[in-house]
């Protein structure tokens, strides 16, 4: 809300009016104020409970539900563009749901540990013998198969990904995976993947 000279003017008018309402309604429960305030302190946590939930219902829906539902066709899968701007996808790899940010600057799948273990991946026995230039600098990384990936009505099989040993808030999906479409269309609200 802006707050230019009538907005100020129907806050100040609502205001008195609230105040003018009060003072009536102490005035008229003199006698058993006691209970009057209690019940009229219960009706202004819910009011405020109420106001807090609609001022704060995008965050809250954004963290409940991070990812806008994806639509699907026989042949093509549309993304919402998320409110951070990024697109998101949860694929099932190897029976899992693991959630992915696409990422047309990546060359290849990236998993981070977490996600890596999610899936069955037993850490200890991972190589890093892979290198990989990220905006944070050089990271080591371990190659892996992924036996099934399933996004949609998609499915692949045997894919080669990479396990990041670095920190990672989100595994990556990179353009090795993303070329296997033959419509890759980013518009400025939705992300459209074809085969």
């Amino acid at each position: 809300m802006d707050f230019d000279a009538d907005n100020i003017a129907r806050l100040g008018y609502l205001g008195l009016l609230g105040a003018a309402v009060l003072m009536w309604f102490v005035t008229y429960n003199r006698g058993s104020l006691g209970k009057t305030l209690q019940q009229a302190l219960i009706w202004v946590f819910i009011f405020m409970g109420v106001i807090a939930v609609v001022g704060l219902w995008e965050d809250i829906r954004t963290t409940t539900a991070p990812y806008g539902r994806m639509t699907t066709t026989d042949n093509s899968i549309i993304v919402p563009r998320a409110r951070d701007g990024h697109y998101y996808l949860q694929l099932l790899v190897n029976g899992k749901p693991v959630d992915f940010l696409v990422d047309t600057g990546a060359s290849q799948i990236v998993l981070s540990q977490e996600d890596s273990e999610k899936i069955g991946i037993v850490m200890n026995d991972l190589n890093y013998f892979g290198r990989a230039l990220t905006a944070n600098g050089e990271v080591r990384t371990a190659p892996i198969k992924l036996d099934n990936v399933v996004l949609g009505p998609f499915e692949d099989r045997n894919l080669t990904a990479w396990v990041n040993e670095g920190e990672m808030d989100q595994s990556l999906l990179g353009m090795e995976y993303l070329q296997r479409f033959s419509t890759l269309q980013i518009s400025p609200q939705s992300l459209t993947l074809a085969r």
